[in-house]
């Protein structure tokens, strides 16, 4: 049975943890366009029309311009190819799967006086899904090795050497206990045959490399699933013949684990170590809030205005990691596996608010074009609590790593009798300073609808790249892979008149 070690620690125990990174802060602060297909085909451009469930996530506003009630439900098949480089090696890896992707209703009932009418929603989109996976093999002049002599420096030699008695899986757990888990990765360096201490003396905090050479065969597979949602309960009204307001209080969940193992080998006869395997597991699950409010003008008979603003999303997320290190050589193998749940302190981190701005020409019955302009400030994410010594620098390190973000969506629906037929486009740019670390979006849709009495049933295909470029570990290991990500997504959506 699993041991389960609670840390306490916000400091040092914290700071080594893998969630409190740049880049999963963006990963947990960014919304793919996900919902009904019609939505979806468009580009996601809807924040000056309405009259869709999922366009309540641009525009709490949207839902006071269905003329009566409705329904819809969602189920997509969402995909993803990546070709992974990696020293001299590429690789590729796909994979796809069908999900629940929406559900909502909106109740719309008759106003009085200037009040037109009351509409009330609620909807549930999945906006962000973290299933991937990618492989990244090939030569590198590095070993894994920096990693653990990056978290050893400093630490004291006499924490990492074994007492009489004592088993490698108790002194991991002592160190989570009672040190960091800086000082955990240290001791699994050392006791790997990774690096050595300059000095034998147990005071001795400075360490060296034992990895030498500069042609390592390294194999690093990365796995990750889960998905982060969204509820939305939703108020609106039509104030007038033309004026359209709202709002939404949204409930935040997700869930993400991730496994990541790393194969190395290397046949140079200076090494102590010629072959290993690392491996780590995180989990998170986090709850959050926000809110949205918004309005849509009809300036004229045919040309709509909108805009909306969202506040910042505010998670508590928890976290529990497990590691796993196997190394062989002239010491024999050396297996570490503590068998140990690293459960730590639950902690408080907020997304970055956004504004939204639309407009949207509507060729009376014949269709309509679309465009929506957003711009959120990723520099303003937040962790907490900000008194925290490594919280304060990470936030330092966010505001000066990221920056504000535009995403611009244009989408179109030409009507043909029953049928709708749809296009969309939308880019975002990279909230990376140093674009590099993650490449602007780019993705195309295109869609068609057919509508069968108070029925409707609607039909998108979503493409969208990426250009990524993730650190494979966080620290002095500084190796990355470039990857070229495509996702893609074919949504189908059953939607009803009340």
């Amino acid at each position: 049975m699993k041991k389960v070690l609670i840390i306490f620690m916000i400091g040092m125990a914290m700071s080594q943890l893998n969630a409190q990174t740049i880049s999963d802060a963006v990963q947990f602060s960014t919304e793919n366009i996900t919902g009904t297909a019609r939505y979806r085909a468009v580009g996601g451009a809807f924040g000056a029309l309405g009259g869709d469930l999922s366009a309540l996530n641009n525009n709490p506003a949207g839902s006071a311009v269905f003329s009566q009630s409705f329904v819809s439900l969602s189920l997509s098949s969402d995909g993803y190819d990546n070709q992974t480089h990696y020293g001299d090696g590429i690789t590729t890896n796909s994979n796809s799967d069908l999900d629940f992707n929406q559900l909502g209703a909106v109740f719309v009932s008759n106003g009085a006086g200037n009040v037109r009418k009351f509409s009330f929603g609620f909807n549930y989109d999945r906006y962000n899904d973290f299933d991937n996976q990618f492989i990244a093999s090939g030569i590198s002049n590095n070993s894994i090795s920096d990693y653990f002599l990056g978290y050893a420096q400093g630490t004291p030699l006499e924490l990492l050497e074994l007492q009489d008695g004592e088993t490698l899986d108790e002194l991991y757990q002592f160190l989570g206990e009672n040190e960091s888990f800086g000082a955990q990765q240290a001791f699994l360096g050392y006791q790997g045959y990774l690096i050595d201490p300059e000095s034998s003396d147990l005071n001795n905090t400075s360490y060296t490399n034992a990895q030498n050479g500069n042609a390592f065969d390294q194999e690093y597979q990365y796995t990750s699933f889960g998905n982060n949602s969204k509820f939305a309960f939703n108020a609106a009204a039509q104030l007038g013949e033309n004026f359209y307001l709202g709002a939404n209080l949204n409930i935040h969940a997700f869930n993400l684990t991730r496994n990541t193992l790393l194969f190395e080998d290397n046949n140079q006869g200076a090494n102590a170590v010629n072959s290993l395997e690392f491996e780590n597991q995180y989990r998170s699950i986090g709850s959050g809030i926000s809110a949205q409010v918004g309005a849509i003008y009809k300036a004229s008979q045919s040309l709509r205005l909108g805009l909306s603003l969202d506040s910042p999303t505010y998670y508590t997320i928890s976290e529990e990691t497990e590691q796993y290190l196997r190394t062989s050589g002239e010491n024999g193998e050396v297996v570490i596996n503590p068998n140990v749940i690293n459960i730590y302190q639950d902690y408080e981190f907020q997304t970055p608010a956004k504004a939204t701005g639309s407009i949207a020409y509507v060729f009376g019955a014949g269709g309509f074009l679309s465009f929506d302009y957003s711009y959120q400030d990723y520099s303003t994410i937040k962790f907490r609590p900000e008194s925290d010594v490594f919280f304060n620098q990470l936030n330092a390190d966010i505001s000066s790593s990221l920056k504000s973000v535009s995403t611009y969506r244009l989408g179109g629906e030409f009507l043909a009798g029953n049928w709708s037929f749809r296009g969309g486009y939308r880019y975002q740019e990279s909230p990376y300073v140093n674009e590099s670390t993650l490449g602007d979006l780019t993705g195309y849709a295109v869609g068609l609808g057919y509508t069968i009495g108070n029925a409707r049933i609607d039909v998108a295909y979503d493409w969208a790249k990426q250009e990524q470029n993730p650190a494979l570990y966080d620290g002095a290991f500084t190796n990355t892979a470039f990857i070229d990500h495509i996702n893609t997504s074919l949504v189908a959506t059953l939607s009803f008149k009340l």
